[in-house]
């Protein structure tokens, strides 16, 4: 594992095949659990357990109280009753200061998969594995890989320690995904360097779903692509502001599986969001467009044809596998189809999720991707933000299921320190176009301008850069302005950027506030106004000939 690496702890279950000593078979309880990977060689270890039947009692009151849409097939019920032994009743509003039955059933199911899980030699393995990840001053990421397609519907992600600690996907120091080993390989990705999204709004009604109220779906596409643009408030001076990356956002309302298509291939996207209904189905689920359906198998094939890194489904039961005579089918659910293809992430639901908790999950999930963060992490972020908004005792966090690929870091944009910056060729790839001139210019009286000629301007203290200041402030090589054609669709256009190799930084007017980047790469828009150095020092700013006069 390289530096950069973060830890990586992944974990398998399944159901043990095969007999006993007396040759009689094995019980359909006996499962076993193993380390696939591990940051550390003596972080692999392997254990033998069987299902507890106060599990199952736990799921079956967990179904009661938060299942919406009917009771999935719950696994070995055979072997207990059909009923709850205690089942579940309405918390007494008349209580106070006591904790509400549906927060103490989120615990309880909580630690005891946590246990089951957690059992044995992999208790071991964990704690090292996180020692390990503490050392590195990094999060552990944390994947299961569920072979057993009865045990997929459980709600993994509320595992916990103890009372009182987070539930493992909450927890900072912890990045949870699910995974298969079953897939394709994962194709070589580009280095994105803007967020570049396709929102698919699929069918808003649907008379066989228990709920004939339409979707918000309009609101959904809206408000994404209005977080996308705005930047994140903050203070005079913002040490640890991550500039947000260039994001274009393309709508589709209710297109045939055909336009969908087309537009897939003839454009570069690197995330799907889809908005509407779905149902569970064998072969990865259904997609409601306008007229037609769109299986998960169907879908992946040009999703992973045309390089897309993440699909997000705001849609019920996308995290479910499909069910025949009250079995849950393998590999069937939109989200391990998707990944078994070769998509490198995959956001599904597990239940049914309410049009306002949607467009939360989808504002705050959108809103981290901009400020560049892996894909788990940014889960996590949006996932706590429904806890925050709904309630630790109420579903809507627990709704959103991650299935990345193992061979995927996470990283749908690279961190700006880790960009590798090519300078243009000297024929700008849009024909026809010329590269626009841009300067810089001091903001006072017959202030001085400095043109950017070559497509880039060097800044620092030292006497060979094109632009010299002699300040105590500013380092010998300070930073660059230089041009890049980034080209990534129709909306795109040539671009300016800023890299800072200071000491102390460059700082950028936005909204009124000086914003420190360091060690950082930005974009700049004509009339920018910056800063080398200090806040104290002149303040220049940056123009592309030809939109200012």
């Amino acid at each position: 594992m390289s530096e950069s690496e973060t830890p990586c702890l992944t974990l398998a279950i399944a159901r043990l095949c095969g007999q006993l000593n007396n040759h009689s078979p094995l019980p359909e309880e006996h499962f076993a659990t193993w380390v696939l990977q591990a940051p550390s060689p003596g972080g692999y270890a392997h254990h033998d357990c069987i299902w507890p039947e106060s599990l199952t009692q736990s799921w079956l009151k967990w179904q009661e109280m938060f299942k919406l849409r009917g009771l999935p097939h719950v696994p070995f019920v055979h072997n207990v009753s059909q009923q709850p032994q205690n089942p579940p009743e309405e918390p007494d509003p008349s209580t106070n200061g006591q904790m509400p039955i549906s927060s103490r059933l989120m615990q309880e199911m909580g630690i005891k998969l946590w246990q089951w899980l957690f059992d044995g030699s992999l208790k071991n393995s964990f704690a090292q594995s996180q020692g390990f990840a503490i050392g590195q001053n990094k999060p552990l990421r944390l994947r299961l890989e569920i072979r057993d397609p009865n045990l997929i519907p459980l709600p993994w992600e509320i595992m916990q320690p103890l009372l009182g600690l987070p539930a493992v996907s909450l927890s900072p120091q912890i990045l949870l995904s699910r995974t298969t080993s079953d897939v394709y390989p994962l194709q070589p990705l580009p280095t994105d360097q803007a967020l570049n999204i396709l929102v698919v709004l699929g069918k808003d009604t649907l008379t066989r779903c228990s709920s004939s109220a339409a979707l918000k779906l309009q609101q959904e596409a809206s408000a994404l692509t209005q977080i996308l643009k705005n930047h994140p408030s903050g203070v005079a001076v913002r040490e640890n502001y991550v500039p947000p990356v260039p994001c274009y956002v393309h709508t589709l309302v209710q297109p045939t599986p055909e336009e969908l298509i087309n537009v897939l291939e003839t454009k570069n996207y690197n995330v799907l969001f889809y908005g509407g209904h779905g149902a569970p189905a064998p072969d990865g689920g259904l997609l409601f467009l306008g007229d037609a359906t769109l299986n998960g198998t169907e879908l992946a094939q040009v999703l992973v044809r045309c390089q897309v890194k993440l699909a997000v489904f705001n849609a019920c039961w996308s995290a479910q596998p499909d069910t025949e005579n009250q079995q849950a089918s393998e590999r069937s659910s939109l989200a391990e189809v998707l990944i078994h293809h070769g998509v490198p992430a995959v956001v599904g639901m597990q239940d049914s999720i309410a049009d306002r908790e949607a467009l939360t999950f989808i504002q705050a999930f959108a809103q981290a991707l901009a400020e560049r963060m892996p894909i788990d992490r940014a889960v996590a972020v949006a996932r706590q933000q429904l806890l925050t908004i709904y309630k630790f005792n109420q579903p809507a966090w627990t709704l959103p299921v991650l299935y990345m690929h193992p061979q995927f870091d996470g990283a749908l944009l690279k961190p700006i320190g880790e960009l590798i910056t090519t300078l243009p060729n000297p024929v700008p790839r849009w024909i026809g176009q010329s590269i626009p001139e841009a300067s810089l210019r001091l903001l006072e009286e017959n202030g001085r301008c400095w043109l950017i000629r070559g497509n880039r301007l060097r800044v620092g203290r030292s006497p060979d850069n094109d632009m010299v200041i002699e300040q105590t402030e500013v380092s010998r090589k300070h930073a660059e302005i230089f041009y890049r054609d980034i080209n990534l669709n129709e909306y795109a256009q040539p671009t300016y950027f800023l890299r800072d190799n200071s000491s102390f930084g460059t700082f950028i007017l936005r909204d009124n506030c000086w914003e420190k980047v360091h060690h950082q790469e930005v974009p700049l828009q004509s009339g920018v106004r910056l800063k080398f150095g200090s806040t104290e020092n002149q303040t220049l700013e940056f123009i592309i000939n030809g939109d200012r006069s």
